[in-house]
């Protein structure tokens, strides 16, 4: 089930614009936190609920009818109406870069229809990089396509992007590159792109990766568990944590990264 295609433009208007004021009101409060503290939260939680407020404002005033997800709230039951339509937010991802003055983070903003992904945008602010793409179709950084590495081969440019913690959690052998910049959806956004193999992810919602999750099908990448079964986002609508760690990568790449990959007993 998929909106009307003249639905999809409007709603895609409406999320590109939403999306890019959203990222003006987050520059206001980008790089403010006190610099005698490691980590700001007074600040990042007023910008948060600031951003969360303004979104909710700005559905009401085009779609009033139209649902915005909770983290404490499953979307349940198919609907012909106005209220099949479901908004994903997610204000901020890379807060500690974000209230550091890193320039590594973003918004992000999914649509879903009768609990089905219609399209996935994150925008960053402080770069001006807008991924987006709708399901089952292109993705896009601005107006190019993008579109992820499709090679098994890995080898000392290889690129894996992962979490703070991953080397106290992991032993490896991957011969290329392992970064950590602090922000999930870029690094999510970077696998369909190209710019990295893969991404080693853990401890994300359904709120954190819904507009993440089309970007990177579209790129023609997968969400993997790691023993290498396939992983499926919408078990987590109710909003409860992604506990375990998951692996992003092309199919053809996947069993290369996962052999290089052993965790800490």
């Amino acid at each position: 089930m998929v909106a009307e295609v003249h639905k999809i433009e409007d709603l895609t208007e409406f999320a590109m614009q939403a999306i890019r004021d959203a990222g003006e009101e987050a520059l206001s409060y980008y790089g403010k936190g006190k610099r005698d503290v490691r980590f700001d939260e007074e600040l990042v939680t007023e910008a948060e609920l600031h951003l969360a407020n303004f979104f909710q404002d700005r559905l009401a005033a085009h779609f009033p009818e139209h649902l915005i997800f909770a983290n404490n709230r499953e979307d349940k039951g198919y609907s012909h109406d106005s209220t099949r339509f479901l908004w994903v937010f997610d204000p901020l991802d890379g807060v500690a870069n974000f209230q550091g003055g890193i320039p590594i983070w973003g918004i992000s903003l999914a649509l879903l229809e009768n609990s089905w992904p219609v399209f996935g945008v994150f925008y960053m602010p402080a770069t001006g990089d807008l991924f987006h793409a709708r399901a089952g179709q292109k993705a896009y950084r601005g107006n190019n396509e993008i579109c992820a590495l499709s090679q098994s081969d890995v080898n000392d440019e290889s690129v894996l992007l992962t979490y703070s913690r991953f080397h106290t959690q992991y032993q490896t052998s991957f011969p290329g590159k392992i970064r950590s910049l602090g922000c999930t959806a870029a690094h999510l956004c970077y696998v369909a792109g190209g710019q990295a193999e893969a991404a080693v992810i853990t401890h994300e919602t359904y709120q954190d990766l819904a507009a993440t999750r089309v970007i990177v099908e579209a790129g023609g990448a997968k969400f993997y568990r790691m023993n290498g079964d396939g992983f499926f986002l919408n078990e987590y609508l109710d909003g409860k944590k992604i506990e375990e760690h998951l692996l992003v990568a092309t199919p053809g790449s996947l069993t290369r990264i996962r052999d290089c990959l052993q965790p800490v007993s």
